[in-house]
C-alpha cells in the first residue's frame, strides 16, 4: 500500500491553473518537512516547494509567485496550487515526508503524478 498518494495532475493549457493534493495512508511522527519535487524527461529531480513542521515554506524561484504549498494536518494532507502554468512546468510531480529521528533523516515518496502544459 502506497504510503503517500498524490492526485490533481492532468492537462492544461498555459496560464492555467492546477491544484495537487498529496494524502498520507498514515500518520508519520518526527516529521521535519512535506515537499513537493518534479522530474521532467531527460532531467534531475528538483524541490518545487516545502513546508516545514512549524509552517515555514521554501519556493524554487521558477515558481515563486505562482506555486503555493500548504497542509492540513487533520487530513495528513499537502496541498500545491500551481497557478499561472508555462509549458517548462511540465513534469512528474512527487510529493514527499522526511522524518528526522534520532536513528537518522528518512523521506517517503509517493508515486508521482503528471502535469503537462501546453503552449
Amino acid at each position: 500500500q502506497a504510503q503517500l498518494v498524490e492526485s490533481g495532475g492532468g492537462l492544461v493549457q498555459a496560464g492555467g491553473t492546477l491544484s495537487l493534493s498529496c494524502a498520507a495512508s498514515r500518520t508519520f511522527f518526527s516529521v521535519h518537512a512535506w515537499g513537493w519535487y518534479r522530474q521532467a524527461p531527460g532531467k534531475q529531480r528538483e524541490l518545487v516547494a516545502s513546508i516545514s513542521v512549524g509552517g515555514t515554506t521554501n519556493y524554487a524561484d521558477s515558481v515563486k509567485g505562482r506555486f503555493t504549498i500548504s497542509r492540513d494536518n487533520a487530513k495528513r494532507s499537502v496541498y500545491l496550487q500551481m497557478n499561472s502554468l508555462k509549458p517548462e512546468d511540465t513534469a512528474v510531480y512527487y510529493c514527499n515526508i522526511v522524518q528526522s529521528t534520532a536513528r537518522g533523516t528518512f523521506a517517503t515518496w509517493g508515486q508521482g503524478t503528471q502535469v503537462t502544459v501546453s503552449s
